[in-house]
């Protein structure tokens, strides 16, 4: 199995370097070059893949610090005007949306990317990606991106332990764990997110690559706004997940990029 940095063999996929009219691989920013510059010389000595694994393990240590730093200052205000007032009347709303049809939708969504189904999609995404295009590093965003969503989730819930809301306000079958984050919401946005990165590289059209990212970004959102119309969370556990699901994808993106832009150094190993 081949990976960036040495040649795809002949008939196999190919990155493309774009989405829209922006050349992925190009830094604009100064810091941005630098830091290309670093991680195309730590490739050259120890293998592009191992510099991708070294780059999302960094990243990744990142995001649950910060996840757990916001956890921490999410506790220090909830209950304060300000983000738990969004609470009961986001509850509120949702629950006069709430009909047979939207309820029977709502569970359906909760149960096609729950704990269950979204393993199973990152890791059949995974295999298959590596296996089209003969190249580990699909695989490895796929495996850091489920890996990095279940922590921040697993912490926030931890250091949290927010109560959800009551079972009266809610549509069974009832959840137990914590509600801070939403969990469905977090791991959405990042595994989505990399798999429509992904799907966009492959496309040769901006229109294409478009109806991609905004079909992960629209499920991301249905599926967020699905927990609250079931009472399984409040609105600022979803919002929670969608800000550091989308922290998380950022990180994940430019670990790829800075993999890419290593590519065209011969040196480079794989």
């Amino acid at each position: 199995m081949t990976d960036l940095g040495s040649p795809a063999p002949s008939g196999t996929a190919r990155y493309d370097r774009r989405i829209g009219p922006r050349d992925v691989t190009e830094w604009r920013s100064r810091a941005g070059r630098r830091l290309a510059s670093r991680h195309r010389s730590f490739a050259q000595r120890v293998g592009a893949h191992r510099a991708l694994v070294t780059t999302l393990a960094v990243g990744g240590g990142i995001a649950v610090a910060a996840t757990a730093g916001a956890a921490y200052i999410y506790d220090g205000v909830t209950g304060r005007d300000g983000i738990q007032s969004l609470d009961r009347p986001a509850l509120e709303r949702a629950k006069r949306l709430r009909s047979p049809v939207t309820d029977g939708a709502a569970a359906a969504i909760a149960h096609v990317f729950g704990p269950v189904a979204m393993p199973v999609l990152t890791i059949g995404s995974a295999v298959a990606f590596a296996v089209r295009d003969r190249r580990l590093s699909p695989a490895t965003l796929f495996v850091a991106a489920g890996a990095g969503s279940l922590a921040m989730t697993v912490l926030g819930k931890d250091l949290i332990k927010r109560n959800r809301p009551r079972r009266r306000d809610a549509i069974p079958p009832f959840e137990e764990s914590p509600s801070f984050p939403s969990g469905h919401t977090l791991n959405t946005t990042t595994i989505l997110g990399v798999l429509a990165y992904l799907l966009a590289l492959r496309q040769e059209r901006t229109a294409p690559q478009v109806a991609v990212i905004a079909a992960a970004a629209g499920t991301a959102a249905t599926v967020g706004l699905s927990r609250v119309l079931l009472g399984a969370h409040w609105f600022t556990d979803v919002a929670v997940g969608w800000v550091t699901g989308g922290g998380w994808l950022s990180l994940i993106i430019t670990s790829h990029r800075l993999y890419l832009s290593a590519e065209d150094d011969d040196t480079v190993g794989s």
